[in-house]
């Protein structure tokens, strides 16, 4: 029981503080640019749980997956691909640094010149942004494999997806999934930034429309409303990753209690 109530006063105290001391700033402030808490809700729930939700909310939401999928699957194959040879990893390590300090923002002009500037522009982009964090952390995992169990699965002749599947995959998996969430919060700063351009929907689209039209109640909303998909992702994937990687968590708390 006291555990229970330490970890939800860990979760709400400091967002719950937050609002407060917004709610006391905002309450005899009249601000056209902040509006105060209980009018941001009312705003949000009239905004947001009408039509806009699927012409605006849902295909953001559709194009976010699309590319997250598309840079996970490209990330970790040609992560465990340049991992594993060691030639092709001194090649190309310089290569993807380079391409992964480049921010994927500023090819959006490019990429409206030739692809277009359709949904595909748009997950293209998510695409581009993501999947060097997820590649390179794969690169790292993969490298990072006991050099022991390797030589070992080397001496019995362990090789191919048997090899991948019991050994590479394993090893390489807590930086696969370390790469995976920090594209996540990439991949929603990319897909409302991407709307911004050339658009007629999309959570990026309406809050610009909202800003250039000084619906400031309405643009906050779209802000808040960009944070609480932000949480929902992470909790959500904090699940997976905990499922994913039980024997992984597991270990660490066993060597934390030896030491």
């Amino acid at each position: 029981m006291k555990k229970t109530l330490k970890t939800t006063l860990e979760l709400f105290a400091l967002p719950v503080l937050l609002i407060a001391v917004w709610f006391i700033a905002t309450r005899q402030e009249i601000s056209t640019f902040v509006p105060e808490p209980v009018g941001l809700i009312k705003t949000f729930a009239e905004v947001w749980t009408g039509p806009a939700l699927t012409l605006h909310v849902l295909p953001s939401l559709g194009r976010l997956v699309v590319g997250l999928i598309g840079a996970i699957i490209i990330g970790v194959g040609l992560g465990l691909l340049i991992g594993s040879k060691r030639e092709l990893r001194y090649l190309l390590e310089p290569v993807l640094e380079f391409f992964r300090a480049l921010p994927a923002p500023v090819l959006i002009p490019v990429l409206m010149l030739l692809i277009g500037i359709d949904d595909s522009m748009k997950i293209t982009v998510i695409i581009i942004g993501c999947m060097w964090s997820i590649l390179l952390n794969t690169v790292d995992g993969v490298r990072s494999a006991d050099e022991v169990l390797q030589e070992t699965a080397s001496s019995y002749g362990i090789s191919g997806m048997f090899r991948l599947r019991y050994l590479t995959l394993p090893a390489a998996s807590p930086r696969i999934m370390t790469g995976i969430r920090q594209s996540l919060s990439i991949g929603l700063i990319l897909v409302v930034i991407s709307e911004m351009f050339a658009a007629v929907s999309g959570l990026g689209y309406q809050i610009v429309v909202f800003q250039r039209t000084f619906k400031i109640p309405e643009m906050w909303s779209g802000i808040l409303l960009l944070a609480l998909i932000g949480l929902v992702m992470a909790f959500a994937f904090e699940i997976v990753e905990r499922r994913t990687l039980r024997w992984y968590f597991g270990q660490r708390e066993v060597e934390n209690r030896g030491s």
